[in-house]
């Protein structure tokens, strides 16, 4: 994964699906199968990306939406490759991508919680890179599933518990 190009980030969202207004992880992660992971990697495929991360949110964490919102998002961010038309990536993207709007540099030039001075030449983009590579490989540990698997919870716990055996710090 590069590192992106803050002038040319964008973000999109997708509401995410519920069950009697309860987020459901078998939901979840099925729609990031059927709908997250063929639209990145048809804008990969395309070039029209050269770097995505993948996050949750909701109005309370940074989705731009009405103040009676209370719904879940996928908060897609994209770095446009290099001569990439912003309307034709925009045209290209589904309808079930909503608010979806260019990034301003400075909204990126830092992310919370991280120190940027801890990092080699103290450049956000690489942490930016890191958070993308994340982003990556959760798509594709989803994607080695079989397509009508109902992916438990303890299932996806035990990936991330490696991630977590690796640095020694618990996670939750």
């Amino acid at each position: 994964m590069l590192k992106p190009d803050l002038n040319r980030m964008w973000e999109t969202f997708m509401m995410i699906p519920t069950e009697d207004g309860r987020l459901r992880l078998s939901l979840l992660y099925d729609h990031i199968r059927l709908k997250v992971y063929p639209m990145i990697a048809r804008l990969q495929n395309n070039d029209m990306i050269d770097w995505y991360c993948l996050l949750i949110h909701n109005r309370k964490s940074g989705v731009p939406t009405s103040e009676d919102d209370d719904n879940a998002y996928f908060h897609i961010r994209f770095s446009l490759g290099r001569n990439v038309d912003p309307n034709e990536f925009l045209a290209s993207l589904p309808n079930h991508c909503v608010l979806t709007r260019k990034i301003n540099r400075e909204r990126v030039e830092s992310i919370s919680g991280l120190d940027k001075s801890l990092l080699k030449n103290e450049e956000i983009e690489e942490a930016w890179r890191i958070i993308g590579e994340q982003s990556e490989w959760f798509l594709n540990m989803l994607n080695i599933h079989k397509g009508d698997a109902d992916i438990p919870p303890k299932q996806i716990a035990q990936f991330l518990h490696f991630y977590a055996n690796m640095s020694q710090l618990p996670v939750g």
